[in-house]
């Protein structure tokens, strides 16, 4: 029995003690692999070299026959050559007469036939060879006969030095082909190296055959070498050596040599052109090569080379690429885990390998190594095929319900089973009809007349002829596969399923249901994983760890090891009580716990724990690399983010979630925001309570906590508007925290809470900005308790809502508050006037910005070159400051698909991280300052990458519109009939642009053409005193470009505003009533006047002369009277408003985004 007669359980009880036993694990077996016997290296050369020189020999003898008889030859020579386990005694031996027979005969045929041979068998193998050689070369003797002979020497002399130390049979053993083999499956696993045995021994047989009339001597010395040479694709990388160090086979000190790369074509073959062409410079600098490093480039051949590419085992996957970094932003790790999507066990327990999901990034993460490799593009092809499309697809019915579980039936990968909560699906690929199958039957309780429950998890039968489906009730419904007869596969039909029983398995919930080697397995909502066989009958469980709901179960790759006299494994719940042997899996729970159990002693490792809910709240510390990251199920953890260790954590108590996370500039504090209105101060070390009790003056969640720059004030905001301050006060000869006072002073949502600093007196300054539109300053001075004074209040937009705001790091003498809108503009305003004093282009990539922070500088020199960190709703960027709305200044990628929740950065400005939200993620991502500098200086300089942002370009016809307008304005100014002479002029009035900006579309409010005029007016204000009153045409442009909507006119933003004022009429439309429609003109908002009203209708409906009002020379004209009832309709929609009264025409381009309508002027 599994829960009787087994070891304890050996798990770790507190955080940090896992890290501290993983830690010796990977010690010991580093230790383990350090030690390992030279003759390891020494054979695993062996390995490689037998069948590449057999492929050599049976070309010179059987010339002329085909290059594919050739590779069969070799790979059977290969295939021999690994074989292991129970016959390698046999083998051995069989060998060994082999090698009696060969040395009577003494032909070189009978040596083909030979496995791994002595060192001895090996020298006269090659002397066979070169004897071999020297006949078929005639009468090339002289020059080359000198070289071999000189080579023959050097060689002889190093095999004497190392046969004084090798004492050990070259004989290859079992464990060690293992090795070899091992090696060449990691090398297999890089982007740039092109790694396949077949290809590799069928292009060596082939090159080799074309230099050996010429150079037979001088390949044969290099023949080590070339073949390391070949085992990559080094096109890109020819000009630098490759070094790759192997911890399970360290050399001996002589060993230190270097791998010298020759380029190949992608294939790994040369190609025929490229070795007639340079063939003899290649042959010539090997010579050169050798002659310089005789003897250290190249050791006797029962030795391996420290680099070599063959029995390494150190995993390249997870090397550092040292190649330069061209993007601004790079993933570089992955915090956390989310516990609802599977970990996989995909490499064997001296490895540890797992893979698992972080955000939209599939991790590959090393246990025991600490090293993480990132997926961000994860898809399923023919990946044999260079195809650009799936090989099927299948659009399911929106009845089945959400597919939360697919698998392949293990053999067969045309055979697919998935499933909903209702419904289970099975598929066959009919590849030769290019059909995708599919068989759904309906499954109810009538179908059983039982309850059946929420299925959770599908897979194939052992017998393949069966589906089992598991349930939430502990039940399994098992699918009968019906397959049509060959001789019917002509036909259209297709194989089926239909369930044929309902098997009630357990009383627990099954929540993860797999198969592995002779058992289906099952893991439940309590803990448990049980092993059934194929005929369901319980065979073990494991139910004594106590463990959270299962989530995944995944086996390791590895077979279970055989028992033996060291071997603990339990024994199973049969009659007969055999030993239970199963493999090593990984476990991930509910909790977010991922274990390692160890079958044999039946030992539990816990490989860390995550948080198992939404992650809201990171905050960086001021000067030292840690990260604390705070989860809503009320757990934070401290990270040391450049050596990727966790160190220190705590839980708070159930119902406690972290919501808002901030250090204090000194460090040495961290104030936490909780869901349900608690506030904590705890110490950044050891996360333990600095007050004795927590503040708890708010009901609702905190969503802001801010500290001044001087730590006497805290400061925090809730989800109901109000703002809460805290101060130190000195008790009884100690600095305590104190509740100061609280004030509702927004009517919406807080969105930024900020401290900043008296200009002059350095007394800290408190600031709120709120969805409302308003910006509050707090008078801390004059605040007492339970009464928190407002200094004043700003309203920052008239349509748009703020988002976030900043301060404006001093790039000029000025100081600015930044403060980002929903309309994608990004505002700088005065931080004492808190005048508006400039309105700029953001970022637009898909959403407004949702945060920002400024990147901190490394020293005094980098002050005037400054840049921003942003995020949106899914994605992060950079921006560099100033922001003037060049586009090439910004740059964003995706970091979380599914919402961004929160951002921060590193003291030292190197690191960016993102908090997911949901997806239980941080995401760290390194910041390459130099990358984005390089897109602007692409992008050009002055107006030119400006011109990009309007249709056609410098040359198009809308600038050529611009251009003419803004000159025909200066006509204007100066009377369209004046016979007096004209004055030239770059410049225009700021009484013009207005007009300028509504002729080519642009249709500012009051408020904004002032907030323009103000920009215009101050712009140089600070350095000289003086105001400016005219404006040249590339900085109107720019202000036009900062100032517009990024998008145009919308008609979904005019529909907006009938949907608010308007009502449903009994068509089913939002209309305004006539009459609602002038008063809404005459009093809300920017009203206008009767005279006003009546001039604009008047001028749209064609009423009053070109020109009305705007031209000197009309502004004596009467206007017409305008009769409402007959221009005007009683029901006016957005459409009639749109076109009938304003004349516009609605665009009926919708390739870009069908549910937005861009609106053109009628011309």
């Amino acid at each position: 029995m599994s829960d009787a007669g087994e070891d304890p359980l050996e798990e770790t009880e507190e955080d940090g003690e896992t890290e501290m036993e993983e830690e010796e694990d990977y010690n010991s077996y580093y230790r383990e692999v350090e030690s390992m016997p030279q003759k390891l290296k020494e054979d695993d050369l062996l390995v490689w070299r037998q069948p590449r020189e057999e492929g050599e020999q049976e070309e010179e003898e059987e010339e002329g026959e085909e290059e594919g008889e050739e590779k069969d030859g070799v790979e059977e020579k290969w295939e021999k050559g690994e074989e292991g386990g129970k016959d390698w005694e046999e083998e051995e031996r069989v060998e060994e007469e082999e090698e009696e027979q060969g040395e009577e005969g003494g032909g070189v045929g009978e040596k083909e036939k030979k496995g791994e041979e002595g060192e001895e068998e090996w020298e006269k193998e090659e002397g066979a060879e070169e004897k071999g050689e020297e006949e078929e070369e005639g009468g090339e003797g002289g020059k080359e006969e000198a070289v071999r002979e000189k080579t023959e020497e050097e060689a002889a002399a190093a095999r004497e030095e190392v046969d004084a130390g090798v004492q050990e049979e070259t004989t290859v053993k079992p464990q060690e082909i293992t090795k070899s083999k091992i090696g060449l499956e990691k090398l297999t696993l890089t982007d740039s190296q092109s790694i396949m045995s077949g290809t590799f021994l069928k292009t060596h047989s082939g090159d080799e055959s074309k230099r050996a009339s010429e150079h037979s001597e001088t390949n044969e010395l290099f023949r080590d070498l070339s073949s390391q040479r070949r085992f990559l694709d080094l096109e890109q990388i020819s000009s630098e050596e490759l070094q790759i160090s192997s911890p399970d086979s360290q050399p001996s000190s002589k060993l230190g040599q270097k791998i010298h790369q020759m380029p190949q074509d992608e294939s790994g073959q040369e190609g025929t052109d490229l070795e007639a062409e340079k063939g003899e410079r290649i042959q010539d600098k090997r010579l050169s090569n050798l002659s310089e490093e005789k003897g250290k480039e190249f050791q006797p051949k029962t030795e391996i080379p420290e680099d070599s590419l063959v029995a390494t085992s150190e995993d390249i996957l997870f090397q550092k690429d040292d190649r330069a970094n061209v993007y601004p932003l790079t993933l570089t790790w992955s915090f956390g885990w989310n516990s609802s999507l599977p970990v996989y066990y995909i490499r064997d327990e001296n490895q540890r390998v797992l893979l698992y999901v972080c955000a939209h990034t599939a991790v590959i993460y090393n246990v025991f190594n600490n090293s993480q490799h990132h997926l961000q593009k994860v898809c399923i092809w023919r990946w044999t095929l260079a195809v650009e499309t799936p090989a099927c697809t299948l659009d399911l019915p929106k009845e089945y319900g959400f597919q939360n579980y697919l698998t392949f039936n293990p053999t067969n990968n045309k055979e697919l089973v998935s499933n909903s909560k209702t419904q289970a699906i099975y598929y066959l690929w009919c590849e030769e009809r290019d059909i995708l199958a599919h068989s759904a039957p309906h499954l109810t309780e009538k179908t059983f007349n039982k309850l059946v429950g929420k299925l959770t998890q599908s897979v194939f039968h052992l017998n393949l002829t069966q589906i089992l489906s598991a349930t939430m009730e502990g039940k399994l419904v098992v699918w009968d596969i019906y397959r049509p007869p060959s001789s019917a596969s002509a036909s259209l039909d297709f194989p089926h399923i239909k369930p044929c029983k309902l098997v009630h398995l357990q009383k627990e919930g099954i929540t993860v249901l797999t198969t592995v080697d002779s058992y289906i397995v099952t893991g439940d909502i309590r803990g448990n994983i049980k092993f059934y066989d194929r005929t369901l009958s319980i065979v073990n469980w494991y139910s004594h760890f106590k463990l959270s709901s299962i989530r995944t179960l995944s086996f390791s790759k590895t077979p279970a090891a055989p028992p033996t006299e060291k071997s603990n494994y339990p024994p199973d719940c049969t009659l007969k009580g055999d030993l239970f042997i199963v493999r090593n899996l990984i476990i991930g729970t509910s909790d977010a716990t991922v274990y390692h159990l160890t079958t044999d002693g039946t030992k539990l490792e816990k490989l860390f724990v995550e948080p198992k809910d939404a992650i809201c709240a990171i905050s960086c510390h001021p000067y030292q690399p840690l990260l604390a990251i705070g989860s809503l199920c009320g757990m934070i953890k401290v990270w040391d983010y450049e050596k990727k260790k966790y160190l220190f954590s705590r839980v708070f108590e159930k119902g406690l979630g972290i919501q808002s996370l901030t250090y204090n500039p000194e460090g040495v504090l961290l104030g936490a925001g909780f869901t349900e209105g608690t506030v904590y101060i705890l110490d950044a070390m050891s996360l333990e309570n600095q007050i004795p009790e927590p503040f708890k003056y708010s009901r609702t969640s905190v969503t802001h906590v801010s500290f001044s720059h001087d730590s006497q004030y805290m400061a925090t905001a809730d989800v109901r508007f109000t703002v809460s301050v805290y101060v130190v006060v000195v008790r009884n000869g100690h600095r305590v925290w104190e509740y100061l006072a609280r004030l509702r002073s927004h009517r919406k949502s807080i969105c930024s809470l900020l401290f900043g600093v008296h200009l002059d007196s350095n007394e800290p300054r408190l600031l709120s900005l709120g969805k409302d539109r308003l910006l509050i300053e707090y008078n801390l001075l004059k605040s007492s308790k339970d009464h928190l004074e407002v200094l004043d209040i700003h309203r920052t937009d008239q349509g748009n809502y703020p988002t976030c705001m900043v301060w404006y790091p001093p790039l000029t003498r000025e100081l600015f508050l930044l403060i980002c809108n929903s309309g994608y503009k990004v505002k700088l305003f005065n931080s004492t006037t808190k005048m508006c004093r400039k309105t700029l282009l953001g970022p637009v990539y898909g959403s407004s910005i949702e945060q920002v922070q400024i990147l901190p500088v490394k020293s005094t020199l980098e002050l005037q070159k400054r840049y921003m960190v942003f995020i949106n709703r899914d994605k992060v960027g950079l921006q560099i400051l100033p922001v003037d709305g060049n586009p090439h200044k910004t740059s964003a990628i995706i970091c979380h698909p599914s919402g961004v929740a929160g951002m921060t950065v590193s003291y030292d400005g190197c690191y960016a991280f993102t908090a997911g939200g949901h997806d239980r993620s941080v995401v760290q991502w390194e910041i390459n300052l130099s990358a984005l500098e390089a897109a602007v200086s692409l992008g050009g300089e002055d107006l030119t990458p400006f011109y990009g942002l309007v249709a056609g370009g410098r040359e198009g016809k809308f600038y050529r519109e611009l251009e003419d307008y803004f000159y025909y304005s200066q006509l204007r100014s100066q009377g369209i009939d004046t016979m007096e002479t004209r004055k030239v002029s770059e410049h225009i009035c700021l009484s013009e642009l207005p007009f300028v900006m509504r002729a080519v579309g642009f249709y500012p409010s009051e408020e904004k053409i002032e907030d323009m005029f103000n920009e215009i007016r101050f712009s140089e204000y600070v350095d000289t005193g003086k105001l400016i009153d005219k404006i040249n045409l590339p900085d109107f442009f720019k202000v036009y470009l900062n100032h517009r909507p990024p998008f145009g006119n919308t008609m979904r933003g005019i529909q907006h505003s009938f949907d608010i004022l308007g009502f449903t009429n009994s068509k089913g439309e939002k209309v305004i009533q006539r009459e609602d429609f002038l008063k809404l003109l005459l009093t809300k908002g920017e009203h206008m006047t009767e005279e006003e009203m009546c001039d604009c209708f008047a001028t749209l409906f064609g009423l009053n002369p070109e020109g009305w009002k705007s031209e000197p020379a009309t502004s004596s004209i009467k206007g017409s009277e305008i009769c409402f009832e007959e221009q005007l309709p009683d029901e006016i929609t957005a459409e009639i408003f749109t076109t009938d009264i304003l004349g516009l025409t609605i665009s009926q381009d919708f390739t870009q985004d069908p549910l937005v309508s861009e609106v053109v002027r009628n011309v």
